[in-house]
């Protein structure tokens, strides 16, 4: 199947510790690695391995950083040929602290480089496409491209992710198939219930699928039929890295509903290869 995804791209750069310092503590690092990074890129890195042609759409900075994400994409044999690069840019970077004694990171993330736009959209042939997924982020910019494409006589499935509150952007959500929600985005919200995120959102949506992971907790899925189905996390036998999980799920619930489309076979899917990703480091 053919999957566009449009968000971001970041360089990651990962610092392993033996445990996370205290404030004003100074330690030295076990290890440090380079890495791509940007929730729509890891999440089409799975995707490709699992035997999809991947697209990625986003902005680029004209800086070494930037050429490493290019290089890292094309190996992970993702086309960029709807990266749009903005002169004088600066990669988005994340600072990211990884405890080797409880697999939690911690992120610092920079960013001075505009985000992908309408107009950007507009000149992507949506022609041949299955799926396209939006790392939800500027909600005016990302509300014209879904109305934009659902003008177009395109039959495809369209899935947004909700990462973190960002006013405005639930307007998106008539146009999509599928949320991707997250436990930052509920807690954001005052919400500590799966099923009361699930009464917030749907008077927003179309019947859509929603899909809510909540790391060691599991992760929950409300059907078309307003249906709520839990799964238990899997747990692997010591949790090393937890970077990227929530896009490791994304990914593996799109690769469900494309393979099978079953909704609940989708989440049980999502939810086992979220958990052993916990149990490596990397993607």
């Amino acid at each position: 199947m053919r999957i566009l995804a449009v968000g971001v791209a970041t360089l990651d750069i990962v610092n392993r510790v033996e445990a996370y310092p205290q404030e004003d503590q100074e330690i030295r690092a076990v290890s440090q690695s380079r890495r791509r990074g940007g929730n729509a890129c890891n999440s089409l890195t799975v995707l490709s391995r699992l035997g999809h042609s991947c697209s990625w759409a986003g902005m680029m900075a004209d800086d070494e950083a930037s050429r490493f994400i290019l290089d890292q994409l094309h190996t992970a044999q993702i086309d960029t040929r709807w990266a749009r690069v903005e002169s004088g840019g600066t990669t988005p970077t994340s600072y990211i602290t990884s405890s080797e004694a409880s697999g939690s990171r911690t992120i610092v993330h920079y960013r001075q480089l505009s985000e992908f736009s309408q107009d950007a959209f507009a000149g992507i042939d949506l022609h041949g496409y299955d799926w396209v997924h939006f790392e939800g982020r500027n909600p005016p910019a990302t509300l014209a491209m879904l109305k934009q494409l659902r003008q177009q006589p395109v039959a495809l499935q369209v899935s947004i992710e909700l990462e973190k509150p960002r006013p405005g952007l639930e307007q998106a959500l008539p146009y999509v198939d599928v949320v991707m929600l997250s436990r930052a985005y509920s807690l954001a919200n005052g919400i500590a219930d799966a099923r009361q995120l699930f009464d917030h959102i749907s008077p927003m949506t179309r019947q859509v699928l929603c899909y809510l992971a909540w790391g060691d907790h599991g992760s929950w899925l409300l059907d078309r039929d307003g249906g709520v189905h839990f799964e238990q996390a899997v747990k692997p036998a010591k949790v090393v890295d937890t970077l990227g999980a929530g896009d490791v799920f994304n990914a593996g619930v799109i690769h469900g509903l494309l393979e099978w489309g079953n909704p609940l076979e989708a989440l049980r899917y999502g939810n086992r290869i979220a958990g052993e990703k916990c149990g490596r480091h990397g993607l």
